[in-house]
């Protein structure tokens, strides 16, 4: 059997308030790379100012790193910037957010067995957790 590397890789672009996530969002995202659920392939930081330029920051130019001390990135530059650009194409003037790209660590294996297996993922669909969350209470 193969092993992989690495399982499936998913790049989120998430909104926060201000222009850096706050401490409980830093919180949580380490509690998922303790526990191993996902592996932090890559971080970046954008921000459209008042005029629509577009800055891309990378997480190790951030003066603030000492916010994010022994945030170990396992892929700097998986996030190429047409990427990036693309992500933040809707990005509205005044607002920041963070692209980050994240492994699902707790699927490597199963990715590695099905391949094995002979077998492939031919769809797959993420629907997010706010959406889920409404449609359920909607239904209710």
């Amino acid at each position: 059997m193969v092993e992989f590397r690495y399982g499936p890789v998913e790049i989120l672009l998430i909104s926060f308030d201000g222009d850096r996530p706050g401490a409980a969002l830093t919180r949580a995202l380490r509690e998922l790379i303790e526990e191993k659920t996902i592996t932090l392939l890559d971080l970046l930081f954008v921000a459209r100012d008042a005029d629509g330029e577009l800055q891309i920051v990378e997480v190790e130019d951030l003066p603030q790193k000492a916010e994010l001390p022994d945030l170990e990135l396992g892929e700097i530059g998986l996030a190429g910037l047409d990427d990036v650009e693309e992500l933040a194409a809707e990005l509205p003037p005044g607002t920041s957010a963070a692209v980050l790209v994240v492994e699902l660590a707790w699927a490597r294996n199963f990715a590695s067995v099905l391949a094995a297996s002979g077998g492939a993922v031919l769809h797959q669909e993420r629907i997010p957790a706010a959406v889920v969350n409404e449609v359920l209470e909607a239904a209710r």
